[in-house]
């Protein structure tokens, strides 16, 4: 396959799955799998498709996040500068962690049977959060406390496994916690924003390459279709979740899981 063709699966299948709770690292690893685009530019280019993703969810919350409108009333900019405070509390565990056992776990886990296996856990607790019929204590993210910000951060580190899904994890963590499933949705789309930003340019950092003017092409073409797929699936997702659960993404974790761990262990 051609790598600029590659490119474009590959930012496809990162827009897609980024920011839903179906896991865009266990995807990306599977499809690698198939069409053999593997080495130190493939990490690369896996950890700079992630950047066109967090920018989309910049661009989609443009008027949530900026705080310097001057469309914006003072108590406006204060609820904005309180969504950014309480992101970056949501994402001081993902950093410590990450730091300490980050390369620990990419070593002994980013492995198809793994991503198989928390697919098919993820989904099943994502069905039975959502088949609970809890009232939601928290339904607005000024309701939302620093206290339970750092703890949905917590859950986020569960999501270094492979296959876990960020967004699983935290939307999962956020609604245990008593958060709504809109609340929970968006402050996940938040706390991606420091959290997928920290882990790339670390991942450039180490990886340190010398590009050909090929291999930036292939960069490029993957930057744009992620950023275009994922603002397109954040639109959609943000619709869909103000009248359906998630439980259907339950079910396909689950199902994908299963013809994973059949193909791989067949």
């Amino acid at each position: 396959m051609n790598e600029l063709l590659k490119a474009v699966v590959l930012g496809i299948v990162e827009g897609l799955t980024e920011f839903l709770p179906v896991s865009s690292t266990g995807h990306l690893i599977i499809a690698n799998e198939f069409i053999r685009f593997t080495g130190g530019f493939a990490k690369m280019f896996d950890v700079v498709i992630q950047l066109g993703a967090i920018l989309s969810v910049v661009v989609y919350f443009w008027n949530k996040l900026y705080p310097f409108s001057r469309n914006k009333s003072e108590q406006e900019k204060k609820a904005t500068w309180d969504i950014w405070k309480k992101t970056l509390v949501g994402v001081l565990p993902a950093l410590i962690i990450g730091a300490i056992l980050g390369k620990h776990i990419e070593d002994k886990f980013f492995n198809p049977k793994t991503v198989a296996l928390a697919l098919v856990i993820g989904g099943i607790i994502l069905i039975l959060v959502e088949r609970r019929k809890k009232q939601s204590k928290i339904n607005s993210f000024a309701q939302l406390s620093y206290g339970t910000a750092l703890f949905i951060g917590v859950f986020q580190c569960i999501a270094m496994i492979p296959g876990t899904s960020r967004s699983a994890a935290t939307i999962i963590g956020a609604m245990i916690l008593g958060t709504s499933r809109l609340v929970a949705a968006e402050y996940s789309f938040f706390l991606a924003i420091p959290t997928m930003f920290a882990a790339t340019v670390y991942s450039l950092l180490k990886t340190g390459m010398t590009l050909t003017s090929t291999q930036i092409q292939v960069l490029l073409v993957g930057f744009i279709v992620s950023f275009l797929v994922a603002w397109f699936v954040i639109a959609g997702f943000m619709k869909y979740i103000t009248k359906k659960d998630f439980q259907p993404f339950g079910y396909y974790r689950i199902l994908v899981g299963i013809i994973i761990l059949i193909y791989f262990l067949h």
